[in-house]
């Protein structure tokens, strides 16, 4: 495995060093259709073609940066006995079901006799129940450990804030062993030189109305980060992590901007499905949210002396950003037109990938999303041309690199949505 860098991220568009991906396996392509609901996925995926897709991402991510695979990262953490009792142990307090019989034994205990690398499979991929009885037999359902379907989105379960990591909570409970696993890794691997924020605590007897995912959190400058509100990440949430973030600043001023997002359309899940940073002084909007500020609000938190100073609303993100020295230029998610802007929005057309300033990654689906950025300066090539060595993308200040995803895109999400980064450098 790749030598491991310390977590360090105060940016969106520093240059890329280390980033955390997962390449989808045996957990999604074991999707039946009548799971597909419970799974968060709207149709099941073509593994031949998505394997391709995947297979694309990451050879262009390791040109610009180091990756690591989840499923490398937690085989190793498994591989010494103290750290897999506790990573089980955590599974057990959110899953009672691994002390359910499997082949006559305990699950939990067959898990603590299987080596590391079989058991980081088992905890992602999920393990089937033995149909011994009437009821399991007849079951629709086939899991005592659910595959983790949404894993390779791994920016939801886990992100960078600074120096720290902060532990996702996921809003369906039926990916809370993503944050256990992300937990873990960080947890348990020193080389990573972090410290784990974790929300759930704040939670007041498991009504879930703390969660906070990844694509809701972006950190823009050292002392900026911006924050949506909306179906996965919640009011309490933000209160949680801005208590957390109030007590590391110590006497730094630092600023939290939150941005209200739709409650309808899965197409809005997160923040970054309508807002990405592409540059130090660039980013892509999707505007009849972000400019529609009568409807969706932006509240501007200071955060001052270790402690927070005040809740005020702004005019809407871009203004707020201005009031701390962030001048963004607004490039439009499907251009000019309402339609276009519509269904790109709908394929991740705003959600972008920078691996440095100006240097980013999205989907070549979105046309007149590419047009607009190309009218802004950026170089639009495609990552086929990358990968066969037609292209030096670095050859070129700024650049779009397309990728031709379709069968990925079928779970909800874009290339940011798929990266964790761990470490870049500063702007």
């Amino acid at each position: 495995m790749n030598p491991i860098l310390n977590v360090k991220v105060y940016s969106e568009v520093g240059r890329l060093r280390g980033v955390i991906i997962h390449s989808p396996g045996a957990e999604v392509s074991s999707m039946a259709p009548t799971e597909t609901e419970g799974a968060l996925f709207s149709d099941i995926i073509n593994m031949s073609v998505a394997h391709r897709e995947y297979a694309m991402i990451s050879d262009i991510l390791s040109r610009f940066a180091t990756t690591y695979e989840v499923r490398d990262l937690l085989a190793q953490v498994l591989e010494d006995a103290s750290s897999k009792q506790k990573v089980l142990d955590r599974i057990e307090a959110i899953e009672p079901s691994i002390n359910e019989k499997k082949h006559g034994r305990r699950l939990k205990d067959l898990l603590l006799d299987t080596d590391a690398r079989t058991l980081a499979g088992l905890l992602v991929e999920g393990v089937e129940f033995d149909r011994d009885n009437v009821e399991r037999f007849f079951s629709k359902d086939r899991y005592l450990l659910v595959p983790m379907y949404n894993f390779f989105f791994t920016r939801d379960s886990s992100m960078s804030v600074g120096r720290n990591v902060l532990a996702g909570r996921m809003a369906n409970a039926v990916r809370e062993r993503e944050s256990v696993i992300m937990k873990s890794i960080f947890d348990f691997t020193p080389e990573f030189q972090t410290e784990v924020m974790d929300v759930s605590p704040y939670d007041r007897g498991g009504d879930r109305k703390v969660t906070v995912e990844g694509g809701d959190v972006l950190m823009l400058r050292e002392d900026v980060i911006v924050v949506g509100c909306g179906l996965r990440t919640t009011p309490r949430a933000i209160d949680a992590f801005i208590d957390q973030l109030a007590r590391k600043a110590g006497g730094r001023e630092v600023h939290v901007f939150v941005q209200e997002l739709p409650r309808s359309l899965e197409s809005f899940i997160h923040l970054d499905m309508v807002f990405t940073m592409v540059d130090k002084d660039k980013c892509v909007i999707y505007e009849p949210v972000i400019r529609n500020n009568r409807q969706y609000r932006t509240l501007h938190v200071r955060i001052c002396d270790g402690r927070q100073a005040g809740v005020k609303q702004e005019p809407g993100l871009l203004e707020a950003l201005e009031t701390v020295g962030m001048e963004l230029k607004p490039i439009f998610c499907g251009g000019d037109t309402v339609v276009n802007q519509q269904r790109e929005q709908w394929h991740s057309g705003a959600n972008f990938f920078a691996v440095g300033p100006g240097k980013v990654l999205g989907y070549a689906r979105n046309y007149y999303t590419a047009e607009a950025m190309n009218k802004a300066g950026f170089e639009i090539i495609k990552a086929a041309d990358v990968i066969d060595g037609k292209v030096d993308a670095n050859a070129h200040d700024k650049f779009f690199i397309t990728l031709d995803v379709s069968e990925l895109a079928r779970g909800g999400g874009g290339l940011r949505c798929m990266t964790m980064p761990v470490h870049r450098d500063d702007v």
